[in-house]
């Protein structure tokens, strides 16, 4: 036999029943009925009832044995009685009685359970994570995230990529966040860094012929948090293939996508009609650039309703330019309890409060209520109502001023009014590509034009569209989204180095500057570069929602915590004087 187990714990079913078999494992639990032990086993692969009494020879050793002792046993398969069938795990017709017991590892008192359900602090789970792992939810969330990186690598071999390596150690390269430097010790005083992306990599690769790239690639940001963002490291599905347009990128990895959440989704339901939504509409319908299709809600603009109006508020505002009025459609919403809730939200938001109009059955018809529609009365309220489509036991709120600055608080609002109408289809994955991107922005402080999106995507137009104002320039830059997270970013590049020159110079970078920062690329595309395009599909994120969680630490095995801070591995950590030294560096406390 085996030195440690002839089955896994998941392994045995009625047809061992009077087998002698090894086991090994972890204790999960112990029961003790009155002189009769039990104890739940468990492996990575599931559980086995074992059990013992005094006529065991290691009675005396089992009654010593808690909970996550990592135990070998040696026992005789039974059957369970009727009654006492679990039907919920594979082994539950059978149970082993324990003739032998070794103890490989002895467990000293727990900083926190395994089993059950308990909560415990972020800081305790991170530093114990190695115990956290052991959990049955992130066990299988684990699991998950390796069988979908599987996955996707058989759907992208299936299309006909085939997976390269990039560097991990490279220049810095702005990608739109703070690199992660390493010192160079045989060059002193200079430094590499992590690839924040394998982007310029996968577009040499394209320039070097081999026409479709994959890669399940490791990127390094020195980023702020977030729930759906780690701040270090994350990995994404990078792509990149020649000789492609827009729809090409589109049409090659929803398969792909769709595949893999059909697969891994557990039932719900999967959109295959992928719309395609501009990055100004879905900030006008949705307040964001990764909109939640699951809710239906529209916001529309209304300001010409509330032009000249009694409602001196609104009607004042729309005297200042680039302001404008924005609805946001209620279906069920129309009482007054459920909009001074809302109003409630506003003002916890920031803003002074949400306007809202919403209409009630009367009696002899239907009637406009609340303080917006007693000023702007009957005529300019019903046209608001048949603009949005609404009727009896429905209402619309209202923000106003410049899109930019109320825009997150009406895309939040949206969100909250069709969760708490029963509006948004929790069952179903949303998906929606967020097209022609805006290059460049305007500093509404200083005036000067800078980029806003991705440098490198081609504009619409080449460079007869830089000609002209660069605030109308759109890119062939793309996003998607589901249920109301950014899964993916992509563009067809911009393989022209005089477009490339001049896209920069309208930014206000000349052309020695482009050429030292970008050098590497730059130069090849003089060399016969091919059109070429592709995308990044973020893995964790990916994860995250298929395993329903709301923080995606939660489908990474060794996350970190809020700060930046490994607690188990105690990293970040002072270097030794010696290392200092060997690298020419010298730390100098901050004040």
């Amino acid at each position: 036999m085996h030195a440690y187990r002839s089955h896994t714990c998941a392994d045995l079913t009625i047809k061992n029943v009077g087998e002698t078999i090894r086991l090994s494992g972890w204790v999960h639990r112990v029961r003790d009925h009155g002189g009769l032990l039990f104890i739940d086993l468990r492996d990575h692969y599931g559980m086995t009832q074992v059990l013992c009494d005094p006529d065991s020879p290691v009675f005396k050793e089992v009654e010593k044995l808690r909970s996550e002792w990592c135990i070998r046993i040696d026992g005789t398969v039974k059957a369970r009685d009727a009654e006492l069938v679990n039907p919920k795990i594979p082994t539950g017709e059978i149970e082993v009685f324990i003739r032998d017991l070794e103890v490989l590892g002895a467990a000293e008192e727990l900083p926190l359970m395994v089993f059950g359900e308990q909560e415990y602090p972020e800081e305790t789970r991170l530093k114990y994570r190695y115990l956290d792992l052991r959990r049955e939810k992130l066990q299988k969330n684990m699991k998950m995230r390796s069988d979908v990186v599987a996955s996707m690598r058989r759907r992208m071999w299936d299309q006909g990529f085939r997976e390269f390596q990039t560097p991990i150690i490279t220049a810095s390269s702005p990608e739109g966040a703070r690199d992660f430097l390493v010192p160079s010790r045989l060059h002193p005083g200079k430094f590499y860094a992590l690839p924040q992306a394998p982007q310029q990599f996968k577009q040499l690769i394209m320039v070097s012929g081999y026409d479709k790239y994959f890669q399940i690639a490791p990127c390094f940001r020195d980023e702020d948090p977030r729930a759906d963002r780690s701040p270090t490291d994350f990995y994404q599905l990078d792509l990149e293939m020649s000789f492609v347009d827009q729809q090409d990128i589109f049409d090659t990895i929803q398969p792909v996508l769709t595949g893999v959440f059909e697969e891994f989704g557990g039932g719900r339901k999967v959109d295959q009609t992928w719309e395609q939504i501009s990055y100004r509409d879905a900030a006008l319908w949705y307040g964001s650039d990764k909109p939640d299709l699951r809710n239906p809600i529209r916001m529309q603009v209304v300001s010409e309703y509330f032009a000249g109006s009694g409602f001196a508020i609104f009607a004042k505002l729309l005297e200042q330019e680039g302001t404008e009025i924005r609805a946001i459609p209620a279906p069920k919403g129309g009482s007054r309890k459920f909009c001074d809730r809302m109003n409630a939200f506003a003002q916890k938001e920031g803003l002074p409060g949400m306007g809202y109009i919403f209409w009630r059955d009367q009696g002899e018809g239907m009637e406009a209520a609340g303080p917006l529609a007693k000023n702007i009365g009957p005529e300019r309220t019903e046209a608001i109502r048949q603009q949005l489509g609404l009727g009896v036991g429905d209402a619309a709120f209202f923000l106003g001023g410049k899109p930019k600055a109320f825009e997150g608080v009406a895309g939040k609002a949206r969100m909250v009014i069709g969760d708490e109408l029963g509006l948004t289809d929790k069952e179903r994955f949303a998906f929606a590509w967020i097209v022609d991107f805006p290059i460049y922005e305007k500093d509404a402080e200083t005036g000067k034009i800078d980029f806003e999106h991705n440098p490198f995507s081609m504009p619409q137009g080449g460079m007869e569209a830089l000609e002209g104002d660069p605030l109308q320039v759109l890119g062939y830059q793309y996003d998607l989204a589901c249920n109301g997270y950014e899964l993916l970013s992509g563009a067809i590049r911009n393989h022209r180095p005089e477009i490339m020159f001049k896209a920069f110079e309208i930014a206000g970078y000349g052309k020695e500057e482009v050429e030292k920062r970008f050098g590497g690329m730059v130069n090849a595309f003089q060399y016969g570069a091919p059109p070429h395009g592709g995308c990044a599909a973020g893995i964790d994120r990916i994860v995250m929602l298929l395993a329903d969680e709301a923080n995606i630490r939660e489908v990474i095995m060794f996350p970190m915590n809020q700060r930046a801070e490994d607690l188990m591995m105690a990293a970040p950590s002072e270097p030794m004087n010696e290392q200092l030294r060997e690298l020419s560096l010298r730390v100098i406390a901050p004040e």
